[in-house]
């Protein structure tokens, strides 16, 4: 893959050898799940492709090789089923499950016992078995059990209009359920070719504790959203577009009555 393109091997087809998927962003703006002749190169088949963001994950199955499912995430991690059985199992772990996003991190060689992590943003993430025959929840153990005894402000996943009409995701953790307003802080994320997730965050807790709001953004520059959203913040950093996108971020929170416009401090790079 040339400069400027992404893309991976993800594995072989069951065709003796012919074919393989691949993930590429060639000839389109975001990364896409194809099916590629391993002789001429040439496209087979386009599996999956989203237009807002990238194919960020893919399951096969073991034997056949067959694509089961393929995932995407603009704000939340998303599901594409292709496999109505495991569409739902999974509708069922949403079902029985503690809450927060079920995640299938291992099964048994004939699928019958799954473990499944339930990723959530106000605790640790709690493991559970699944039997998938009989559609059972086991609990097995919390990543930080620790953390149970603790109550945790949940993250939630925000829209932000910019100052020229795009739409950016971001990440809002409240120090107060109540609808005061508090003291703001923006964490940048570094890279700028990195983005940002829902999910536990230490620091934003830590923050939250304190009394302080905390607004994360998937600013333009930011990876994940395709070729055109990434290259937006070429020669944006501090001085464009790219900053005006946390401004605005800013300006928004404010708006919504989330922040203190007199008390705002951004946090960033590596951290």
């Amino acid at each position: 893959f040339p400069f400027g393109e992404e893309g991976s091997f993800v594995d072989f087809c069951n065709d003796g050898g012919k074919s393989c998927y691949i993930l590429s962003s060639l000839g389109r703006d975001t990364k896409a799940l194809l099916q590629v002749d391993l002789t001429t190169g040439e496209t087979i088949r386009e599996i999956y492709a989203n237009d807002q963001a990238d194919v960020d994950g893919i399951l096969l199955d073991d034997d056949t090789k067959e694509v089961r499912l393929v995932s995407y995430t603009i704000a939340r991690h998303e599901r594409v089923f292709f496999d109505k059985e495991l569409e739902w199992d999974f509708r069922r772990l949403e079902e029985l499950g503690p809450g927060g996003e079920p995640a299938r991190v291992s099964a048994t060689a004939d699928g019958t016992l799954w473990i499944v992590a339930f990723t959530k943003s106000d605790g640790p993430t709690d493991y559970q078995l699944y039997d998938q025959v009989h559609k059972t929840l086991t609990p097995l153990f919390v990543s930080q059990p620790e953390f149970l005894k603790y109550k945790f402000a949940p993250m939630e996943d925000v829209r932000i209009p910019t100052r020229d009409g795009l739409e950016i995701v971001g990440y809002l953790t409240r120090a107060k359920d109540n609808g005061e307003a508090t003291p703001l802080i923006l964490r940048v994320h570094g890279g700028p070719w990195l983005r940002d997730y829902w999910g536990f965050s230490a620091l934003d807790q830590w923050f939250a504790n304190r009394g302080y709001a905390t607004l994360s953004v998937n600013y333009r520059g930011s990876t994940g959203y395709g070729k055109t959203f990434q290259h937006m913040g070429d020669g944006q950093w501090g001085i464009g577009g790219m900053q005006h996108d946390l401004t605005d971020a800013v300006q928004w929170a404010i708006q919504q009555g989330i922040a203190d416009p007199e008390r705002i401090c951004i946090y960033g790079g590596s951290y």
